[in-house]
């Protein structure tokens, strides 16, 4: 049988049709065809055999690692400045010494209520359940400056008492460390009453009085235990700058300030809205 005499089916078997290629072969830069090539590259199918969530897996395990070796050395570095810090067990003697200073009489029989209430509810409400720092007072007091807000402190009353005390009100990052130390000891040693107190005799309220009773008396002429509502929320204003809310000589600032106390008051619940708007409106009686 020759050739021409072949099945047509035995032709397209066993003859391959021209300029035919090989299938998925990729040339490389710079050639045109496979005259020009040694080997063809030929593209193969590639299988890591890791699922792409396991990927996150490994970040979040390393981003928990790295937050618990951070916390430890937090730990272990508070622990350290807990150890070089000095002892707070002669704060009552420096109160005295300081009120000796000024000419201060120290406070006797029970806190004053209502200018306790005000102080705390302004001053650091969660003093009754924190440890001598309140976290929450102080990111308050890092993020107002960080997003163009105004300072609005932060410090717990235990840090505002060790600042007087033990580092001469300095405000350094520093002396800011040391304070947050010495105010975990302090309300470690001292009982809530016994610093409240303590801080109630060596604060300054303005106008050259030094601690409560002399502030009660220069103001009001009266005692701590029997300033009204009114006279102890215009005090407890006072403690965060005395001389711009010095009510003789910045009066408007003073009783904004006041109005600032008793919106605290009415949001930590000691008072009224309409409790406070009466207090607002009463008299000071200044002397």
């Amino acid at each position: 049988m020759t050739r021409d005499t072949l099945p047509q089916n035995t032709l397209s078997q066993n003859v391959l049709p021209q300029n035919t290629e090989p299938q998925n072969i990729r040339y490389p830069e710079g050639t045109t065809g496979p005259d020009e090539l040694d080997e063809p590259e030929v593209e193969t199918a590639s299988y890591s055999g890791r699922r792409p969530g396991r990927r996150w897996v490994r970040v979040l395990r390393r981003l928990l690692l790295t937050a618990l070796a951070c916390g430890l050395a937090a730990l272990l570095g508070f622990g350290v400045l807990l150890g070089v810090t000095p002892s707070v067990a002669d704060a009552r003697t420096r109160v005295d010494a300081q009120a000796a200073e000024h000419g201060a009489r120290a406070l006797s029989g029970a806190l004053p209520s209502r200018l306790v209430a005000a102080l705390i509810a302004t001053e650091d409400s969660r003093f009754y359940s924190h440890q001598g720092i309140d976290p929450l007072g102080a990111i308050r007091g890092l993020s107002q400056p960080l997003f163009g807000g105004p300072d609005r402190g932060g410090a717990s009353l235990d840090q505002q008492l060790v600042k007087l005390l033990y580092t001469g009100g300095r405000r350094d990052t520093i002396d800011q460390i040391e304070q947050t130390a010495l105010a975990v000891k302090l309300d470690a040693h001292y009982s809530k009453d016994e610093i409240l107190r303590m801080y109630l005799d060596t604060v300054y309220f303005g106008h050259g009085y030094y601690g409560i009773v002399a502030a009660a008396a220069g103001y009001f002429g009266q005692t701590p235990g029997t300033l009204t509502w009114t006279q102890a929320s215009l005090l407890a204003g006072l403690v965060q700058a005395p001389s711009a809310y010095d009510p003789y000589e910045h009066l408007a600032a003073a009783r904004a300030r006041q109005r600032h106390v008793l919106d605290r008051l009415v949001a930590t619940g000691r008072l009224t809205a309409t409790q406070a708007t009466q207090v607002l409106s009463a008299p000071l009686n200044l002397r």
